[in-house]
């Protein structure tokens, strides 16, 4: 089975989420997201809630509205339909109906689409699977058929809740398998994702990620208010992550420029500079050097690093020629 912009002060634990609750909800709706979501406020009626959102999710959740926001927006209008069978159903199976977004991260609600493992549908359900759960593959593929590969996928997730219990995992589990799941939880002696997630394959957790940032998108019209500390910007934003001293680490070689990697990264150059003072002098001798970097971008620095070394030479060559 495999533009809005806002910033995060990373000294504070969680940013508040505030909205309604609405007539769909089940229980089940935000409980077991406890590395992802946790109830800070209720009123007396139970009509009100205000959630926080764990801001490890949130730099990917930026990045990811950049390049896939539009599209979803988009989505929002025309998958009404799959969506309200997928709440009947998910809810029916006790399953959170905010997983329904499996869906979209899985296929974009493509029936059709087949994966060159041999998952199939808009659940991305594998033979094995099917079968397991009572969907035919010949004549006709269920797997393809919304309403019975929906009632499948609610039966393995639920299954898989009911051994990681945290649906952060079961997305986890569904996209990289419960056994490399539980090899995780085992090395690292915990169930919490962001604990774990370097221990799984960088498309499982990616995974998690899209989903989480999938669901910030689709429900985000039904917040009261989603502020994250309104008013402090990027510049803040990196100060408080410099000052508390929630840095990563990663040993670079070649000549990387650090007004390259404050552009790409969006951190703060001055920060930036005083986290690695005499970098490049250090890089052009050609040794090594432990780049520091502010929480949350490391993994964007891995992904683009190649990107950000051709900038930079650009940028030296220009300079020096």
């Amino acid at each position: 089975m495999k533009s809005v912009r806002f910033f995060l002060p990373s000294f504070l634990l969680f940013s508040v989420i505030s909205f309604t609750n609405y007539a769909q909800d089940t229980s089940t709706d935000r409980v077991g997201f406890s590395s992802l979501f946790k109830v800070v406020q209720a009123d007396t009626q139970n009509t009100h809630f205000q959630y926080q959102l764990n801001p490890k999710a949130v730099s990917f959740i930026q990045s990811y509205m950049e390049k896939q926001g539009p599209a979803l927006q988009k989505m929002k209008t025309w998958a009404k339909p799959y969506f309200n069978l997928y709440d009947q159903i998910l809810i029916a199976n006790g399953v959170p109906v905010t997983l329904k977004y499996l869906s979209v991260i899985e296929s974009s609600l493509n029936a059709g689409v087949v994966s060159w493992a041999g998952a199939v549908g808009p659940w991305q359900i594998m033979p094995e699977e099917a079968k397991r759960l009572g969907l035919k593959l010949m004549p006709e593929d269920e797997r393809m058929d919304y309403e019975k590969s929906t009632k499948a996928a609610a039966t393995i997730l639920r299954e898989s809740y009911a051994e990681f219990g945290d649906w952060l995992l079961v997305v986890a589990a569904y996209n990289g398998g419960a056994g490399r799941v539980r090899q995780a939880i085992k090395k690292k002696g915990s169930k919490d994702f962001w604990a774990i997630q370097y221990e799984l394959p960088l498309e499982t957790r990616n995974h998690v990620k899209k989903f989480i940032a999938t669901q910030y998108i689709f429900e985000n019209d039904r917040y009261e208010d989603f502020n994250f500390s309104e008013g402090l910007g990027k510049t803040n934003a990196t100060q408080n992550i410099a000052s508390s001293g929630a840095m990563e680490s990663v040993v670079i070689s070649g000549r990387y420029r650090l007004s390259i990697i404050a552009k790409i990264l969006e951190l703060d150059l001055k920060l930036l500079q005083q986290q690695n003072p005499g970098m490049e002098k250090i890089l052009a001798t050609g040794k090594t050097y432990e780049l520091k970097l502010p929480k949350g971008r490391l993994e964007k620095f891995e992904a683009r690093k190649n990107d950000i070394l051709q900038a930079s030479l650009n940028a030296l060559y220009s300079i020096d020629n």
